[in-house]
């Protein structure tokens, strides 16, 4: 029989997953370290329990004091746990861009949290490194472990991290992937895998808006990437760099959720992306290890979310992307059997255009030089149920006048090229309907209802 004295005692020894459908196609192994099934569910557990007992050690820490610390989240959760455990008070200082999810979770564990502005550079006094600084200073018996500076954190990797992948991989690892923020993990765990062989190559993945591979901008994933260089990080461990943005971040976490069942954040998606660009340049007799840090389960109010997702930029409404033209071979594929195209002459009667609108159970149609026209110039009008109805509800002689008597103006031409927020605009405006033309050859017409059936074809699975 397993047990554990504590919860500290089930940190480490998380699997390896073989990614086997985001890896579809490549030739080498792409295998997922899932560091999410930790007790506090990231990576960062395994570093809250180190930092602590050093700090006891070197008398730093004692009975009843309290742990500030600045704090993505992850770290603060792992030190919450083992805070909890050992019976320490925990304050924890957040930028404002972290999810409510992190926060919540962090309070359950009994901590106190500071949320501090995301938009101020790190010498701010405003910042979280410097509030959770002046908490320290101000609070007799507090401790800051300061993983961005803390020795331990890259250590626990080196004693830890690194030798299980060694291990699960039998040594075959050829190539190591890490989303990098205090440089903990690839730090410590690489130093240990190239000294087993130094052949492996060490990638870091970084946000566009980190420090580590270009010019300092506000970006949304969370926990990784800096505005500075955290003493932690050895970038002479690193081979590679791989500059991953948010949009392609988060799509990817979204696919590993969707492809493989594994629930995971967004420094998740920015390390999966960054092996996959590495991966497709290798053969079979590469293995690529990827840490995937953490759990979805905090991000389900951000990149779990369709209306943060679609406010951000980061996905498009079901159907927005698309063209007119894809409109109209929708309406074939689905509507039923009836012309292209079904236009009045404008020697027609009233009557004549009430049966044509009966026949083919439509709503609208242009008003012609010919009943088959071939250029748009040579429409002059249009016939609409709902004004129709209201002039012969008042004129019933209006039924035996010709068509160009009773007409509304033409309908708005759009472009079978044009997207469909062209479409969506001369609707939004009062059309109640729009003639599609390619070129000057007119093709169609497409109502409301057409668009709102495209739609809903476009958001099923």
């Amino acid at each position: 029989m397993t047990t554990f004295d504590s919860l500290l005692g089930g940190i480490g020894n998380t699997p390896l997953l073989r990614l086997q459908k985001l890896g579809r196609g490549l030739g080498c192994d792409l295998l997922g370290k899932l560091e999410m099934m930790n007790p506090g569910g990231s990576v960062k557990d395994r570093i809250g329990l180190p930092m602590i007992e050093a700090a006891e050690r070197e008398g730093k820490l004692k009975p009843g004091g309290t742990i500030v610390e600045p704090t993505s989240g992850n770290t603060g959760v792992g030190l919450a746990i083992a805070a909890a455990i050992k019976g320490y008070r925990c304050i924890f200082t957040m930028p404002d861009k972290m999810s409510q999810e992190k926060i919540a979770l962090l309070r359950a564990y009994g901590a106190e949290v500071v949320i501090t502005p995301t938009m101020v550079p790190p010498e701010s006094p405003e910042s979280y490194y410097r509030v959770a600084d002046r908490l320290t200073e101000q609070i007799p018996g507090a401790f800051q472990p300061n993983q961005y500076h803390n020795d331990n954190n890259p250590q626990a990797h080196y004693d830890t991290t690194g030798p299980e992948v060694w291990e699960q991989t039998e040594g075959r690892i050829t190539h190591f992937v890490v989303s990098v923020g205090t440089g903990g993990t690839v730090t410590g765990a690489g130093r240990f895998l190239k000294e087993k062989n130094p052949d492996i190559v060490v990638v870091g993945a970084d946000p566009e808006g980190s420090t580590f591979t270009g010019e300092v901008h506000p970006y949304l994933v969370e926990g990784i990437g800096k505005e500075s260089w955290p003493d932690t990080l050895d970038p002479s461990v690193i081979d590679r760099w791989v500059r991953v943005s948010d949009r392609d971040s988060f799509l990817t976490a979204r696919r590993i959720t969707r492809e493989e069942g594994l629930l995971v954040g967004g420094s998740s998606g920015t390390a999966a992306w960054a092996a996959l660009e590495v991966a497709r340049e290798l053969d079979d007799s590469a293995v690529v290890v990827v840490i995937l840090p953490d759990s979805g389960k905090s991000y389900l109010s951000k990149i779990y979310n369709e209306n943060w997702m679609l406010e951000h930029g980061f996905i498009e409404r079901p159907g927005t992307s698309a063209r007119i033209g894809e409109i109209i071979d929708d309406k074939q594929s689905h509507g039923p059997a009836i012309p292209d195209l079904v236009a009045v002459p404008t020697g027609a009667k009233v009557g004549g255009a009430i049966d044509l609108l009966q026949q083919y159970g439509i709503s609208q149609m242009p008003v012609a030089k010919t009943d088959q026209p071939h250029d748009v110039s040579e429409i002059v009008g249009s016939i609409q149920e709902r004004s129709l109805l209201d002039r012969v509800f008042r004129d019933r002689d209006a039924v035996g006048r010709d068509v160009v008597e009773v007409m509304d103006p033409p309908l708005p031409v759009v472009q079978t090229s044009a997207g469909v927020e062209e479409m969506f605009a001369d609707l939004a405006r009062g059309a109640e309907a729009v003639l599609v033309a390619e070129g000057g050859t007119p093709i169609g017409v497409l109502t409301r209802a057409d668009l709102l059936e495209f739609l809903s074809h476009q958001a099923r699975p």
